[in-house]
């Protein structure tokens, strides 16, 4: 199997080397491109002699070719004779690149040119990790499906303590071998995930709402369609760009998002609900704005249609799957919610837990069975999640067989 390398103007760019070694070990067989600014801190010549394949430097390097052979165009050829890009270290500029499709130069025009997973493990200053711009990067790779692995807490070389060291090469090399991970067990399948929130209309200008960013369910989006499964993703309101080669359609009400989850229902085999659908809407919707006032002005509410409840009543022997976001009674509610909805497992979110859920890019969740187990998942990014919802489900499935 064979993986590209991208190595870029870092300080950590010294570590690509020991990384290759590593990859090699695992027998993967290993080519490496570097950006100009990367040969100032280690030479494309050792990288040479490790991989014992010829370096990518320049995207318009000159070779000759035997007369009336057709032009090689070489970031196309590399393209499709990859099974993984990883780019480590990635510097915020190539990040930047990566995010709005500048294509200036080898790496970055590979990048754009590849059909296959792509790791990227970014280093750089603290500050400038932190820095909105570069977060704003991140997130949108990351709803392409890009597997971002973050850098880690440490000793900078710039002398300052703080987060933007190169993660661990064990860690890199581990989601290389996930990413390889030859697994189409879902082929044959059709998904219907449900995502975002939804908006119910107050007035032309105010609504009410659910808070979701819709992470998780774009991120299980990306791993059905990578395990094989033909992917229909349904989604209410977010800033995500929808994932490659994904059936996507995009709704705002409760009532939109049931009626295309009800025409696509009849042509999939499981359907995760991870949707947070809105549970109350206006009664009426006032169609001038609601002009501010002193007075107190009561908004009645009704419910919004019970799509999950729904779908239970009718699912056959598809497997239905539904989330569960709790403040109080987690468990007890959960099993009231799995038992009532005709579920074959719901995953069970405490938003009352720091830096998970809503928002974030990882998530920790329990996982409950029909049949009365109950599976703790630690803290994971939002990608590796999603293969571990898959993967009960797969773990079901096996049982019907």
């Amino acid at each position: 199997m064979r993986i590209l390398l991208g190595v870029t103007g870092g300080i950590a760019a010294y570590k690509s080397a020991e990384l290759l070694r590593l990859l090699q070990k695992r027998d993967y067989d290993v080519v490496v491109a570097m950006t100009k600014n990367a040969q100032r801190f280690i030479t494309s010549l050792t990288l040479a002699t490790l991989s014992r394949h010829r370096v990518i430097t320049d995207m318009y390097a000159e070779e000759e070719a035997p007369l009336g052979r057709d032009i090689d165009i070489e970031h196309l050829r590399v393209a499709a004779s990859v099974d993984l890009f990883l780019v480590a270290p990635a510097t915020a500029n190539v990040l930047g690149k990566f995010a709005h499709g500048i294509a200036d130069d080898f790496l970055s025009s590979l990048f754009l040119a590849v059909q296959v997973p792509v790791i990227i493990a970014p280093a750089m200053n603290v500050h400038m990790w932190n820095h909105p711009t570069v977060q704003d990067n991140i997130r949108k790779l990351r709803s392409q499906g890009i597997n971002i692995i973050e850098p880690e807490e440490g000793y900078l070389a710039e002398g300052v303590m703080g987060k933007g060291r190169l993660a661990s090469l064990e860690t890199i090399v581990n989601a290389v071998v996930k990413g390889t991970d030859p697994r189409q067990d879902f082929k044959g399948e059709t998904i219907l995930i449900t995502a975002g929130p939804t908006c119910e209309d107050i007035d032309p200008v105010r609504y009410i709402t659910n808070r979701s960013s819709g992470k998780m369910g774009y991120q299980l989006a990306v791993a059905s369609q990578s395990r094989g499964a033909r992917t229909i993703l349904v989604s209410g309101p977010t800033h995500l760009l929808p994932p490659a080669n994904v059936e996507f359609f995009s709704v705002r009400s409760a009532m939109e998002m049931r009626e295309k989850v009800l025409q696509n229902w009849s042509r999939s085999t499981i359907l995760v609900k991870a949707a947070a659908v809105a549970d109350f809407k206006p009664r009426e919707f006032v169609s001038q704005k609601i002009k501010k006032s002193s007075e107190e002005r009561c908004l009645e509410l009704v419910p919004t249609p019970d799509i999950l409840s729904e779908l239970g009543k009718q699912k056959g022997d598809r497997i239905l799957v539904g989330f569960a976001a709790e403040t109080e009674g987690v468990l007890e509610n959960a099993r009231k919610k799995l038992r009532e909805k005709n579920l074959d497992l719901l995953i069970v979110n405490d938003i009352t837990q720091e830096g998970i859920g809503f928002d974030s890019d990882a998530n920790a969740v329990t996982i409950l069975t029909r049949d009365g187990k109950e599976f703790n998942v630690p803290k994971k990014s939002k990608r590796e999640m999603a293969d571990e919802i898959l993967d009960s489900i797969v773990a079901l499935r096996n049982q019907r067989v």
